[in-house]
């Protein structure tokens, strides 16, 4: 009996260290468990998980054309985003793969006007996202210092109520080259100064590893 009094104890405590106090009890133990769930693309590499521009292939409608309408209401026009690389990815707050909201401020931070990253809240996989666009916003502002661009959640996946933008994304008939839409939270594209898509990246593969950064350059 003592035994278990003092395990109790001992796992009370270890779960008050992982307790954050803005977040559920499910979004702290995924954020301390981040560093694991990473570790597999680490040790083994993350080639499966990039798709890179076979070439030069370039857009069959311009990136310039689009716009999306940011979590207070107003809208971005991508046509302010020439000269700049973009980085556009999809998020949820209760996912395991949420701790790159932090790793993505630190690029935003890093990379300053040379690049835009712009977050889609989505509740396409496994209902990650449920909260408001308000409550998202204050989620990542709190938790993770988030300061890049969020847009209105959408949906993201294949299908009728696709964002146009991820439409643009995912279509090679719109971009030049890539049909591969997101396939889980924070999936990644980047596309480039002038507008053409040069990589999608899996969840897998951290905002902060060479395979982002050296494009970055």
């Amino acid at each position: 009996m003592r035994k278990l009094i003092v395990l109790a104890v001992l796992l009370t405590a270890a779960a008050l260290l992982i307790k954050q106090k803005d977040m559920t009890w499910r979004q702290s133990l995924l954020k301390t468990l981040y560093p694991l769930i990473m570790l597999k693309g680490k040790v083994f590499g993350n080639k499966n998980d990039i798709k890179l521009n076979p070439g030069k292939a370039v857009p069959a409608t311009s990136f310039y054309d689009l716009q999306a309408v940011k979590n207070n209401g107003d809208t971005l026009p991508f046509s302010t985003l020439k000269g700049k690389k973009v980085l556009i990815v999809n998020t949820a707050s209760d996912c395991g793969f949420t701790g790159q909201y932090e790793e993505l401020e630190k690029l935003h931070q890093q990379y300053g006007n040379q690049l835009v990253i712009l977050g889609f809240p989505a509740n396409d996989f496994k209902e990650q996202e449920k909260q408001s666009d308000t409550a998202i916003a204050e989620f990542c502002k709190i938790n993770y210092g988030v300061s890049f661009p969020l847009m209105q959640k959408s949906s993201v996946v294949n299908g009728p109520a696709q964002h146009p933008v991820y439409q643009w994304l995912s279509h090679a008939s719109s971009n030049g080259w890539n049909n591969q839409p997101p396939v889980w939270n924070f999936s990644k594209y980047l596309v480039d100064e002038q507008g053409v898509l040069q990589a999608f990246y899996t969840q897998m593969v951290s905002p902060l590893s060479p395979a982002v950064t050296d494009r970055l350059k």
